[in-house]
């Protein structure tokens, strides 16, 4: 079998770019959304960073506030309900994870469901998981696209998720039941996680293992996708081991340059979504 067809996110991305861009320009204002960070993380600056200079690309007006370490939960709510009532905030992110002494599920119930990007409210989630949805997790948007650009039609399929987290698998899930697929979801409980995977079509793996996924445990062409994102001696890898595995496969995502790309365009997609819902029905 030749080697698998490798599912380029940094292309596939660019091309809803082209789209957001003209879009965004034929608005009556720029969309704008503010970042909320708590603390020093490192990678979490690294993010930030990104998510801006994306929404600076598009023509998106991003914005941050940074909060020190040892912020209370009260001051944190306090900060996210003045950007509710803000009319020329479209959006709020509130960049993960938090400190420990901050309630994530509080803090994340707390954004106004019109105005999360990052479909993390459990009003938004639950629209979602009724098929719904008043706006879409950026991360499952992104997966679907790869496995779209490779096969359109994906009704029948059997996929395997691993990793049941609520930025991911969770959200997965009834994205992937309305394109009639039969879905599993694997987790560190799972008895025998190869039961699964190796009568897989499509095997989605966010377990953050680097290299966790081989070549003996999929089927003969199936369609890998890695959400994996790992750092060891400096370099970026993902939860696949993405050499081995492309032999064996139909379709891949490389880390970097897979799902990291899709997901970022789509958080600004939701951005724009979401200034349309508030402020230009008509062209949502």
């Amino acid at each position: 079998m030749t080697s698998a067809k490798i599912i380029d996110g940094t292309f596939l991305a660019k091309e809803i770019l082209e789209k957001l861009e003209k879009d965004v320009k034929s608005l009556k204002r720029v969309p704008s959304f503010v970042v909320v960070k708590v603390g020093c993380n490192t990678a979490s600056e690294i993010y930030v960073r990104n998510k801006l200079r994306k929404a600076e690309e598009i023509g998106i007006k991003g914005n941050k506030i940074e909060c020190s370490e040892d912020i209370s939960q009260e001051d944190l709510i306090t900060i996210i309900e003045k950007l509710n009532r803000d009319s020329a905030v479209d959006g709020i992110i509130v960049q993960l994870p938090l400190p420990k002494h901050i309630d994530e599920n509080i803090i994340l119930e707390k954004v106004a469901p019109e105005k999360d990007a990052d479909c993390l409210n459990p009003k938004n989630i639950g629209r979602v998981m009724l098929g719904n949805p008043f706006v879409l997790p950026c991360t499952p948007q992104g997966i679907l696209t790869a496995i779209k650009s490779v096969r359109k039609e994906l009704t029948g399929n059997s996929v395997a998720i691993i990793g049941r987290s609520n930025i991911v698998g969770k959200p997965l899930v009834p994205l992937l039941l309305k394109e009639d697929c039969t879905v599993s979801v694997l987790h560190s409980k799972t008895p025998d996680l190869t039961k699964y995977t190796r009568k897989a079509d499509i095997v989605i793996v966010a377990a953050g293992a680097p290299k966790f996924i081989t070549e003996t445990i999929i089927k003969e062409g199936a369609i890998v996708i890695d959400v994996g994102i790992n750092r060891i001696d400096g370099k970026i890898v993902g939860d696949v081991d993405f050499e081995r595995v492309k032999e064996k496969a139909f379709a891949i995502t490389p880390v970097p340059k897979g799902i990291g790309p899709l997901t970022v365009i789509y958080l600004m997609k939701n951005i724009v979504d979401l200034y349309k819902k508030q402020h230009e029905p008509s062209e949502s």
